[in-house]
């Protein structure tokens, strides 16, 4: 069964960083787990263990060895991967009891090229960049430059969200749980049109509110207007509060909260798209530096299995403390149920702050989160804290389900040392719901109405939340300007005084609407059907 943290089938029909987080899918064990037949509880030896916790047992032990026999498998896997989703390029590393037991790359860094992948070979994280990120942010509570439950106005005075009460109460760690009520992906629409970080974080008042910290609903711009007061409160740049505290120390060269990094890095990954089943490189390279704490970060496996030593030592790395683990140890507290239960046996899903938590199906704890960019990227980790033991993949093509279902595969043979499901194949038909657009405009009528004059639909509209959207009148037809630096769209007429066209960026996924609405004998407002999920994509003359 797939039991993912987002169900792409409810998932909204348009995902600008499109994420998954991969869920409790395989199995936890204790350090060293009890043979058959001992009651772990009733000590042969001298002493009583104070460490023992009856709820971190799993009834599934993992003999020795049987890492390695999996690590052994992942060259095959990924091969098969590449070969069978036609991927251009991954890297995978594993970590096992503070050791680096597996580091390679496969395929190409770009189909334009043959440059091969390698354990160097720079990729974006995407959401990956979010456990970087609390990361980062748990490095600062342990200087006490901020707190976890930190309001964010304390930091950020200008901060907003369209309910003061909720404003004045809302933490750092709020934001980091996704349960301040934002709605899903709030602000991502924004960024697709091109309004940078600071205009996007002072637009979340115009969303309307869930429940406070009563449900999940996981925002990029939530959690980067946390790390945003988190940058203001030590007095510096994001970008340059994580190198310092987290990439500098960990010996991190590679990685960097900066697009101009990435793009500059001599070795590193191109995007690609699949179209009508052809892999090619995106158009459009995935440019996400204004949520850049929620995915923006850029690195490589050689890096980030640094990061991974970090989390499963508790903040130490190669025996010295780097991170307090009080602070570090907020990350994996379970916070809100972050996936719909299927049923009375499905195993429920949470988030820390950041990251993925849950419970596999061996009674093991499981940290995990995945990451993707519908133009050009996907990634994954997941992590068995009892067992010390990691794995993280990284791609270069948008998300097809391989990364998830190789580590899901990996960690079923590490905890039952045999692969009972096709996992690529169940995360492959899971993520194809993230390509799906209900538009209302899909075919057109066979007789449709006629339009009006043209000039009855010239005119500036505006909307709080999405800026101004201006019509025009050309040669060739009405065409609609969009954006803070505008982008032309050419409407098509479909139906009376309905037009589509098509966005563009991260969440274009097909055809949207564009129906205008009159009194007297002018358009008075012009809803956008791919900007109106929340009922917010009316525009006003």
């Amino acid at each position: 069964m797939i039991d993912l943290n987002v169900d792409p089938m409810k998932a909204r029909p348009f995902v600008l960083a499109a994420l998954m987080l991969l869920a409790p899918l395989g199995v936890p064990a204790s350090e060293n787990p009890s043979p058959p037949g001992v009651n772990p509880f009733v000590e042969s030896k001298p002493a009583e263990p104070t460490h023992l916790d009856p709820s971190a047992f799993s009834d599934v032990p993992i003999p020795a060895g049987r890492v390695d026999a999996a690590v052994a498998q992942l060259d095959a896997m990924a091969e098969a991967a590449l070969a069978t989703t036609g991927l251009p390029g991954m890297a995978i590393a594993v970590v096992h009891r503070d050791r680096v037991v597996y580091l390679k790359g496969f395929g190409r860094r770009s189909l334009d090229g043959e440059a091969r992948v390698d354990a160097e070979t720079v990729f974006q994280l995407a959401s990956l960049s979010k456990p970087v990120a609390a990361t980062v942010v748990a490095a600062a509570v342990d200087r006490s430059v901020i707190a976890w439950d930190d309001p964010i106005v304390r930091h950020l005075p200008d901060f907003a969200l369209s309910d003061p009460a909720i404003t004045s109460r809302v933490t750092i760690a709020d934001l980091f749980a996704h349960r301040s009520g934002l709605p899903d992906h709030a602000g991502d629409l924004l960024e697709d049109m091109g309004y940078g970080r600071a205009e996007i974080l002072s637009r979340l008042r115009f969303y309307p509110l869930a429940p406070f910290r009563a449900s999940y609903a996981y925002t990029n711009f939530g959690l980067t207007a946390a790390a945003e007061a988190v940058a203001r409160a030590a007095g510096t740049p994001w970008d340059d509060l994580s190198r310092d505290l987290l990439y500098g120390p960990l010996g991190m060269t590679s990685t960097s909260s900066r697009f101009a990094d990435f793009i500059a890095a001599p070795n590193h990954a191109i995007g690609h798209i699949r179209r009508d089943g052809l892999w090619m490189v995106t158009p459009e390279v995935r440019q996400p530096d204004a949520q850049s704490p929620a995915g923006g970060v850029s690195s490589s496996v050689t890096d980030m299995v640094q990061w991974m030593r970090l989390l499963l030592a508790e903040g130490a790395l190669d025996g010295k403390a780097v991170i307090g683990s009080e602070a570090l140890a907020r990350i994996h507290s379970p916070n809100l149920m972050s996936s719909p239960l299927r049923g009375p046996s499905s195993r429920p899903s949470f988030y820390g702050l950041g990251l993925g938590v849950g419970v596999d199906s061996a009674g093991r704890v499981r940290w995990s989160h995945s990451g993707a960019f519908l133009l050009g990227a996907a990634t994954t980790l997941a992590m068995l804290p009892s067992e010390s033991l990691g794995i993280l993949i990284l791609t270069n093509g948008q998300p097809v389900g391989a990364p998830e279902g190789i580590a899901a595969s990996f960690l079923e043979l590490v905890e039952t040392g045999a692969i009972g499901h096709d996992w690529p194949a169940l995360y492959g038909s899971a993520m194809a719901g993230l390509y799906t657009w209900h538009t209302q405009f899909g075919e057109a009528p066979i007789a449709p109405a006629t339009a009006r004059p043209l000039d009855t639909y010239v005119g500036r509209y505006t909307n709080d939340l999405y800026g101004t959207a201006v019509v025009e009148a050309t040669d060739s037809g009405l065409v609609l300007r969009l954006g803070p630096s505008p982008t032309v769209f050419g409407l098509s007429h479909f139906d009376g005084d309905a037009f589509t066209f098509r966005p563009v960026g991260e969440n274009a996924l097909g055809i949207s609407g564009a129906v205008f609405a009159f009194e007297d004998d002018r358009a008075a407002s012009l809803q956008i059907e791919y900007l109106d999920e929340e009922g917010l994509g009316t525009f006003r003359r």
